[in-house]
């Protein structure tokens, strides 16, 4: 069995930055699926099937899991299907996107938002102090976002109490955000649970934080995330927050070829 896949960078303009995707082209039995992702034991590996002119279904999955959604496989998934108006759907969402020769633009899920206590995510995280924590819910998918003033260089991080508060809040993710100004963020966002210690760009949250900065800080309609600097991999996430939401970002071809199975 001979399956085509491409590996593209999403969240950046350039190749060996961003965050890296696989996407299988060829039809692939579910059982092998997983395998696969941790074979090439990227953030996520995208495996879609078109179903119909400018529609097409997706399965994702993580080095340890299969998602109902996720943002930068979203992205890179149409860039590589081709440019034009895409309909994806996966078990958490059925979001519009839109592919150019230069990147990718969804409307993302709107995220309902719950508060908890900050105090478990201030401890793994190592921050100085926060003063909020949210679990905000979008598309099927679930992220524990903590604004912050503090900067997030430096953290001293506890991974196992980050993967513990991932399985008490049923998260992807623990996220950390700090506002730069009055049109910049910047996030770090840890997965442990899911086998990723530090994600370099997440689509699936920016939304989320596009809506928390706003309503916490004043911030514009218009902002960029700066996320992956502190692991190599620097992305910068574009989140439109304002009626409608959108999320998009720069898409680079890094390498093509074929699993031989």
């Amino acid at each position: 069995m001979r399956l085509a896949y491409r590996i593209v960078d999403v969240f950046s303009d350039r190749p060996l930055a961003g965050n890296a995707l696989c996407v299988v082209l060829d039809p692939v039995p579910p059982p092998v699926m997983a395998a696969l992702a941790r074979e090439v034991n990227l953030s996520e590996t995208a495996f879609p099937v078109v179903v119909g002119d400018g529609e097409y279904e997706v399965r994702i999955f993580t080095p340890g899991e299969e998602l109902a959604f996720a943002g930068h496989p979203t992205l890179g998934t149409a860039w590589v299907l081709g440019p034009g108006r895409w309909t994806q759907r996966s078990a958490g969402a059925t979001v519009a996107v839109e592919a150019t020769d230069a990147g990718a633009v969804m409307a993302a899920p709107e995220a309902t938002f719950e508060e908890v206590g900050a105090g478990p995510a201030v401890a793994a995280l190592g921050l100085p102090g926060a003063e909020a924590a949210v679990v905000a819910e979008a598309g099927g998918i679930r992220h524990l976002l903590v604004p912050t003033e503090a900067p997030l260089v430096g953290l001293a991080l506890d991974l196992p109490a980050v993967a513990a508060l991932q399985r008490r809040h049923r998260t992807a993710s623990v996220a950390a955000v700090r506002r730069l100004d009055d049109r910049t963020l910047h996030a770090r966002v840890f997965c442990p649970g899911l086998g990723i210690p530090e994600d370099p760009g997440t689509g699936s949250a920016a939304g989320p934080l596009g809506r928390l900065a706003r309503a916490r800080w004043g911030m514009e309609v218009d902002l960029t995330i700066h996320q992956g600097d502190q692991i190599g991999r620097p992305c910068r996430i574009d989140v439109h927050a304002g009626q409608a939401l959108r999320v998009g970002g720069a898409v680079t071809p890094v390498a093509e070829g074929h699993f031989t199975l």
